[in-house]
């Protein structure tokens, strides 16, 4: 059944951004597997991820970022959750973000089995996992794909529909590609100029700051960690959602921003249908980034969750 759980408020928190750094983007060979169409069984990649030790005895916690983020999102609140609670706690960069390989396949099903494949030969299940946005979505699939590797769900302002209120997604990515920065610029006027760039399309200042964290230097050239081609063409799978029949039958938590409408309550038959154990927790004052919004909020959410 479909609980509510009472709103709370603790002390807000800020969005903030982490100045880049220099890498290089790994390319999966042979694009990894699916030619970009969503193979049933598509070849998992060798995810960048950062482990933080804790009890072996506790499931272990992990992070699954949304779209454009990376796993650096949750470094702050991976830190808190494994000094609080003792648990190990893993944040992983999907494909095609942060320092993960690059792939032509976007699509759940390869988000899922690289997580398949990864958790495992860490000795990392069954998990708490905990999916933002598109990493929700992931999370979610995985969930019911494979839910003895799950021992507990939390999907943050996210639902197993497809999202209508992100169009606006799509022109991120066209704005992002649309970025011209000259050879050699010294990386505080980069970041200046991508800012203003970015500007005339994303008016939202917390939210460019946000895109900005996937702005480095590569051999004196500004680039987009983002596989921004791979975004593109699949932005449709992106926002929509795997139909399945089966249901995850352990404790889920949904976990909404309350000044976000990306979980309808038009959603709620199916997400019962998918997860009859689900809860739903409100957070105030967050919107969609409800980690970066409200992490004390946020942390507090988990940790209550985990009792």
């Amino acid at each position: 059944m479909l609980r509510w759980a009472r709103a709370w408020r603790l002390p807000p928190g800020t969005l903030t951004s982490s100045n880049p750094s220099f890498f290089r983007v790994p390319v999966a060979p042979g694009g990894g597997g699916g030619g970009g169409r969503g193979d049933a069984e598509p070849r998992p990649l060798p995810l960048s991820y950062k482990l933080l030790d804790g009890e072996a005895a506790l499931p272990p916690i992990v992070f699954l970022h949304g779209l454009f983020g990376s796993k650096t999102n949750f470094k702050s609140i991976a830190k808190a959750l494994a000094q609080q609670t003792g648990r190990r706690v893993l944040t992983v960069d999907a494909r095609n973000h942060g320092d993960s390989p690059h792939s032509p396949n976007m699509s759940y099903e390869a988000m899922s089995q690289d997580l398949q494949g990864l958790l495992p030969q860490l000795g990392l299940v069954p998990c708490v996992l905990v999916g933002h946005s598109m990493g929700g979505k992931t999370a979610m699939l995985l969930a019911l794909q494979r839910p003895e590797l799950v021992e507990r769900l939390i999907a943050v302002d996210i639902s197993p529909v497809e999202s209508m209120f992100v169009s606006h997604f799509g022109i991120y990515v066209a704005a992002m590609k649309a970025v011209n920065i000259p050879d050699e610029a010294p990386r505080s006027h980069a970041r200046k100029l991508a800012d203003e760039q970015l500007s005339t399309v994303v008016q939202n200042m917390a939210v460019r700051q946000y895109l900005l964290t996937n702005l480095v230097e590569v051999d004196g050239r500004f680039v987009w960690k983002l596989n921004l081609d791979a975004l593109a063409q699949h932005m449709d799978k992106i926002l929509a959602f795997p139909a399945r029949q089966e249901s995850y039958p352990r404790p889920t938590l949904f976990l909404l921003g309350g000044n976000s409408q990306f979980v309808q309550p038009s959603h709620h038959p199916e997400i019962r249908r998918l997860f009859p154990r689900a809860q739903m927790q409100t957070i105030p004052n967050a919107g969609h980034w409800v980690h970066a919004d409200q992490p004390q909020d946020f942390i507090a959410a988990i940790r209550g969750f985990l009792v």
